[in-house]
């Protein structure tokens, strides 16, 4: 049943153990921004601890792909579940509970360490295990697993738990959620990967130098990598300034949860759509017209609608809904991205996740340096720019077959 609808089925139980590990990782996503200002820290602040997170973030993502092949997958997923739980521990014992900024940078640093080398080594395994003609498929339920948790059930039950909990012991439930889905990821799922045998220290030093060397010797993956950064930075740059967006206009932080849960509903369903979509319609298609061209006119839209439409709850969810579900468009560049890296795929997956990684970091980091001169409409047209300039990228990205095809037309023209 599972290969049948695209999941490989060795790997079954790693899906659920994402979805689970993300919905502890982003339950406070959605309401850590607006909080930190109503205690007294400054957006700047607020944007600030989510950037050095999102530096974090883009180291472990870049290693992730290649510490698999160099480690082994369960290893490096352990070992972001650890960063995980010392660094949320730390945050919340030593900076959150005293409103300490200089410790709240330091612990949501390590902290960032963590779900990248967890589930983004879980991806590099899945494109190993996934045959070609369903790589697309089984890379969208792979983000389908990992949005249903982040942004959908982390936002829904964080609306419920602060209610019953508070803040501080809804973020330490935040661990427990983890730990299940390691649970299900490293002990239920009983495949194995295979490392390279024979690997010296100098052989695996050398795999890990891959994931920057690559971007120089095959710019097709470099390209790839920055079309990565653009695909997220709503997912990331929104949380930071558009709840306070909606509340001048009567959309509360509670609500705004459950707008946000609404939007990566969307994302979810299309994730595992434009999966299929890619692997049929073609892989660079779905990335332009619907990830990038899509996403560029949502974003306008999430934005004004609210203003249009005087706070109107529905409206905004509906084309919340749609934002998330063009966001999906650019599933593919998982498939995209590999094809074109030969041999190298946990190099190419490197770049790739070094992108998602960068996202975290780029996107609130956009909003710190521009809101402050141009406002969050600013910030909102230069996300929508980008997103239409990612298009252009990946009409440029040759994948095999047409690189063969442009070689054969060049002997014959010469």
């Amino acid at each position: 049943m599972l290969d049948k609808i695209g999941i490989p089925k060795k790997l079954g139980w790693g899906f659920l153990g994402v979805m689970l590990f993300m919905m502890g990782d982003g339950l406070e996503a959605g309401w850590l921004s607006p909080f930190l200002i109503e205690n007294g820290l400054s957006i700047q602040h607020a944007a600030a601890i989510f950037s050095v997170y999102g530096i974090s973030i883009a180291i472990a993502s870049w290693f992730s792909g290649v510490c698999l092949e160099a480690f082994g997958a369960k290893r490096s997923m352990l070992m972001g579940l650890l960063f995980y739980i010392v660094g949320t521990a730390g945050f919340i014992t030593f900076g959150f509970e005293s409103m300490n900024y200089p410790v709240m940078l330091a612990t949501y640093f390590i902290k960032g360490f963590g779900y990248p080398l967890f589930v983004y080594s879980f991806l590099t395994w899945v494109i190993y295990r996934t045959p070609q003609h369903k790589l697309s498929t089984a890379v969208g339920w792979f983000w389908f697993a990992f949005c249903a948790g982040m942004m959908v059930l982390g936002a829904w039950y964080s609306s419920y738990a602060l209610k019953h909990f508070g803040y501080i012991n809804t973020l330490w439930t935040s661990i427990f959620w983890v730990c299940v889905g390691a649970f299900f990821a490293l002990v239920m799922n009983k495949d194995k990967f295979e490392q390279k045998k024979g690997s010296s220290t100098k052989e695996k030093l050398n795999e890990l130098l891959k994931g920057i060397t690559i971007m120089k010797t095959n710019p097709r993956v470099a390209a790839g990598g920055v079309v990565r950064v653009i695909n997220s930075l709503g997912a990331y740059g929104f949380p930071v300034f558009l709840p306070l967006h909606m509340a001048e206009h009567g959309i509360e932080t509670t609500v705004w949860l459950q707008l946000w849960g609404t939007a990566f509903m969307g994302n979810i369903l299309f994730n595992l759509i434009f999966g299929i979509v890619g692997d049929k319609f073609g892989w660079k298609n779905t990335i332009m017209w619907f990830g990038g061209v899509g996403c560029a006119v949502f974003t306008v839209l999430l934005y004004y609608t609210p203003v249009l439409t005087n706070g109107n709850l529905l409206a905004t969810s509906i084309v919340g809904f749609i934002w998330g579900s063009m966001l999906a468009g650019y599933v593919p560049i998982g498939a995209l991205v590999p094809s074109v890296a030969g041999e190298d795929k946990g190099a190419a997956m490197s770049v790739l996740n070094l992108g998602a990684g960068l996202s975290t970091f780029v996107a609130p980091a956009l909003a710190l340096a521009f809101i402050g001169l141009i406002g969050a409409e600013g910030v909102i047209w230069i996300f929508a720019a980008l997103h239409l300039i990612s298009s252009i990228i990946v009409k440029f990205i040759r994948v095999p077959e047409e690189e063969n095809m442009r070689k054969k037309t060049a002997t014959l023209v010469s």
